[in-house]
């Protein structure tokens, strides 16, 4: 079994699909390496790109104000990363071809942290993670259950930082996130 460190290193050598050519950074992730949470993002934006460090931009600060304000923090309670680990040119979304290079990178990112809760931020990790068909619109806020793992899905906080009237959705999805957090924090105890 790799480590993040090595996955990261990996990561950093890609050259699997075009992105790799314009990057700065590679933007793996970061936070708990054994968090109960995951959040799974699109891509990394300028900001991200420049940093090498996952939501770090305007939305990311967002992201985290309200992660804060439920007593939710990076380096304590969740992980975070993306779906492409390379900042598409303009912040476009990314294609088909450049999403499916780097999923093997998240599929072993999840297996190393082992969370039990998925959070997809916006439209593009429902695509990949729960279904292509699915819309952020009507499945945001309820709970799907997928080989040991809670999944859901919320805005992207970039979303909420074009359309305002997102952002009360954005806000009770996330309770939910850390309720569902607590729960199993609870049982964890109990098991202990």
């Amino acid at each position: 079994m790799f480590t993040l460190d090595e996955l990261s290193r990996e990561i950093a050598d890609c050259t699997k699909c075009r992105l790799h050519l314009n990057r700065i950074n590679t933007v793996p992730g970061e936070g708990n390496l054994s968090a109960r949470v995951m959040f799974i993002g699109e891509a990394p934006g300028a900001d991200e790109d420049r940093l090498g460090r996952p939501f770090v931009g305007k939305a990311g600060q967002l992201l985290d104000k309200a992660l804060n304000a439920l007593d939710f923090y990076r380096d304590e309670n969740y992980y975070i990363s993306n779906i492409c680990k390379c900042r598409p040119e303009k912040n476009r979304i990314p294609t088909d071809d450049e999403a499916e290079a780097c999923l093997p990178y998240l599929r072993r990112q999840v297996a190393i942290i082992k969370p039990k809760i998925i959070v997809c931020l916006g439209a593009t990790p429902v695509k990949y993670i729960i279904d292509k068909q699915s819309r952020i619109t009507l499945i945001r806020g309820t709970w799907l259950e997928r080989k040991g793992y809670y999944i859901t899905a919320t805005f992207h906080p970039a979303a909420l930082l074009r359309d305002e009237s997102k952002k009360r959705f954005f806000w009770e999805d996330l309770k939910k996130v850390k309720e569902k957090y607590n729960e199993i924090i609870s049982i964890d105890q109990k098991i202990v």
